[in-house]
């Protein structure tokens, strides 16, 4: 799968968040410090929730000390579902119940054994066809603030 990844700092979590991404043969654009840039949590939000709705990449992974506030800045990008997720069993109802298309993590309180366990659940589970009455709910509200701009 072809993702997007940023995160606000490049550190050994990212590093080897990025190294089990690959292993599990997804491939992925970098954002902010992971590709050199000197960007702040708001830049990467706002970067790979781009990417995510203009079709870029089919999903994104975005980080930072806390993982809210790369979630509300992706999430401000229409057709961005950012959902942070702390264990297996948030991930796993985020795509299963919203869909979520941009897992965030915290750098801080995220663990890689616990990150593992969490992608794990994030690419297993699928949106099912009778949640999709939901997930078009959310692209209703959406829809409507952004007529009123």
């Amino acid at each position: 799968m072809k993702l997007a990844i940023g995160s606000d700092e490049k550190n050994v979590f990212t590093d080897a968040l990025i190294a089990e991404l690959e292993q599990r043969g997804h491939t992925f654009t970098l954002f902010g410090p992971l590709a050199g840039a000197d960007d702040q949590w708001p830049d990467v939000g706002q970067a790979v929730g781009a990417a995510v709705a203009a079709g870029e990449a089919e999903q994104g992974v975005v980080c930072c000390y806390t993982g809210t506030g790369v979630s509300i800045a992706a999430n401000k990008v229409p057709g961005v579902r950012a959902a942070l997720c702390g264990d297996a069993q948030t991930a796993e109802g985020a795509r299963k119940w919203n869909h979520a298309n941009v897992l965030a993590l915290s750098l801080r309180a995220t663990t890689i054994d616990i990150a593992r366990e969490i992608l794990t659940a994030w690419f297993a589970t699928p949106c099912p066809p009778e949640e999709q009455a939901a997930v078009d709910q959310i692209a209703a509200i959406e829809a409507t603030y952004r007529a009123t701009e």
